[in-house]
């Protein structure tokens, strides 16, 4: 099944891809391998989930907005690719930074918001995917979550 039929069967729009709010490209290529920049949880140009993990945001919350941090990652993957995600052979990694209090460690919970989005769009073979979750003081625009991803492409 195609990427497109992934996300059209699992009711998935993508997003544009947000311009940069810093002096930062959204991805890079080297060889067959594209870095994306980190993503922010916008959906429709606004903040979906804003403050601490542990805080003023629950692990669920938390899960929703890993999860629009990777729409984005696909949106800037399928821009990277000129519009053919059928090209991404395997997600190699994502780095999940989860805007956390100090006693709050269930980073690798909130990160299963963008795992299981990845595979189910891309499936078990290509989504798989290395990943690293760490908690931090504060993220940018006070996002509750941020992740960057590297990916294989043909």
């Amino acid at each position: 099944m195609s990427v497109d039929s992934s996300l059209q069967k699992l009711n998935i729009t993508l997003p544009a891809v947000a311009a940069p709010a810093a002096a930062y490209v959204p991805f890079t290529r080297s060889g067959g391998h594209i870095y994306i920049s980190g993503q922010l949880p916008f959906v429709d140009g606004n903040l979906s989930h804003t403050g601490h993990l542990g805080r003023n945001v629950t692990v669920s919350e938390g899960q929703d907005a890993a999860r629009d941090c990777a729409l984005n990652v696909i949106a800037v993957l399928k821009s990277a690719c000129d519009g053919d995600l059928d090209r991404v052979s395997r997600i190699l990694r994502l780095e999940i930074l989860v805007s956390s209090d100090a006693s709050f460690t269930e980073q690798h919970l909130v990160a299963n918001g963008a795992s299981n989005l990845i595979k189910d769009v891309f499936g078990a073979d290509i989504g798989s995917h290395a990943r690293a979750a760490y908690g931090t003081s504060s993220l940018p625009l006070n996002a509750a979550v941020e992740i960057a991803a590297i990916a294989e492409i043909i």
